[in-house]
């Protein structure tokens, strides 16, 4: 069996693992024991990240403690819902894709050939929000990244066991330090503590009436705090079209705020630029400037914009983006309704559109409420005012995302519509 690791930066990293979306509510332990005897016995780690569990074997050369290297890279990424990413380590290939937040594939490839291959069979997926993949492949619209800079520590997800009983051990063994380390520290306030003391009956009678007194009252507070707190109604659930940008206004900040990301700059080269839901984020590639050229070009141009070293040929600027006012909106349609009216209107100006319909679960604990969502994801020459237009016709839209691609010049769009 060929070791399920990457040693990155002076550390190994698990990766290759089997994912699997987990419902609120789950005890994350009990699922991945069930989980494993559903899958493979062997599987006998697991690891928590999100609305996830991933599994992995000691056989694969993972241990307890162990880091997840698909857990720092979603970390990094955090500005894409979807992304396909390969990246090149220890004369390996290493391959990640995210759907919507869910880790679709974790694996670890020893041949170039076989990783390429995966990923232009997964690239043909509509709707990936970025492509990353090494230079040399001369891939479409993907950018090269150094998986050293990705898995850089700041995420800590790790390996946990399965069975309880090698957890048992070592909790055992820290109580155990734990105890012996108090009692050495305590020696003389735990000697004090065991000499006979004094009987109630020698202590002032006022005194420890006053003393229960106390008590009793604190117990009473607690008790009446304990009974308000337990009779309050939970939070009412906030359904997300309750709380919708103008659709026109949202299209605007989107087109604003990637114009205001994607500023000319000499000796570098603009790749793309992403609106997402809080953040505009673009990347730059050298040409023949400087890191300092552009940190110099980029404070004039671009104020209050943070700016990321990729490397030294790479830098990624990021904005945030102004709040909106917002207001309840909701289609009076179904969602094959929705579905099919989408589908007419692109027809009618020969656009392609990818649609799905989800199903969201919300609760606050007792109550639950479902949303009908349909997604929809389409590329497009016309600008965020221009494409939001074919949804006047539609209730409960929210543009997502719009990314601008500057080698295909074209946009790509993530819209949903929340349907009856």
């Amino acid at each position: 069996m060929a070791s399920q690791t990457v040693y990155v930066n002076r550390k190994r990293y698990a990766v290759g693992l089997f994912w699997q979306p987990v419902s609120a509510g789950f005890n994350a332990r009990n699922y991945a024991r069930s989980l494993s005897r559903n899958v493979d016995k062997k599987l006998n780690l697991y690891t928590e990240y999100r609305s996830m569990i991933g599994l992995t074997a000691c056989k694969n050369g993972a241990r307890p403690g162990m880091r997840v290297a698909a857990a720092a890279v979603m970390g990094s990424f955090s500005e894409y819902t979807s992304f396909l990413a390969v990246f090149a380590v220890d004369k390996k290939f290493y391959l990640v894709a995210a759907r919507n937040g869910i880790i679709l594939d974790d694996r670890i490839f020893d041949s170039e050939d076989a990783a390429r291959s995966e990923y232009v069979k997964l690239s043909e997926i509509p709707d990936w929000g970025a492509f990353f993949a090494p230079g040399t492949w001369g891939m479409p619209r993907a950018a090269e990244r150094n998986l050293a800079d990705i898995l850089d520590g700041r995420n800590n997800t790790i390996l946990h066991s399965i069975s309880r009983f090698g957890a048992g051990i070592v909790s055992l063994i820290l109580v155990g330090a734990f105890v012996l380390g108090l009692g050495l520290i305590f020696r003389d306030s735990i000697i004090q503590a065991m000499s006979p003391r004094p009987q109630v009956a020698e202590l002032n009678p006022e005194l420890v009436a006053e003393y229960k007194r106390q008590i009793e009252e604190s117990s009473k507070q607690l008790d009446e705090q304990f009974e308000i707190e337990k009779t309050l109604p939970p939070e009412p659930i906030v359904m997300p079209y309750e709380l919708l940008p103008d659709v026109a206004a949202r299209a605007a900040q989107c087109y604003q705020a990637i114009g205001f990301v994607m500023q000319p700059i000499a000796g570098w080269n603009q790749v793309y630029a992403t609106c997402g839901e809080t953040h505009v984020v673009a990347e730059f590639v050298r040409s023949f400037g400087t890191v300092g050229e552009f940190y110099t070009a980029a404070s004039g141009l671009m104020p209050g914009a943070f700016v990321t070293e990729v490397d030294a040929d790479t830098i990624r600027v990021r904005a945030t983006l102004p709040a909106l006012d917002v207001f309840a909106s909701q289609d009076e349609r179904d969602p094959d309704t929705v579905v099919r009216d989408i589908t007419t209107a692109f027809q009618g100006i020969n656009t392609n559109v990818d649609t799905q319909i989800v199903v969201d679960t919300l609760t606050n604990g007792v109550d639950t409420a479902y949303v009908n969502v349909v997604e929809i994801g389409a590329e497009s020459k016309l600008v965020p005012m221009q494409f939001m237009k074919i949804f006047d016709e539609f209730g409960g839209v929210y543009l997502m995302q719009a990314s601008w691609d500057v080698r295909s010049r074209s946009w790509n769009y993530e819209v949903i519509v929340y349907a009856k």
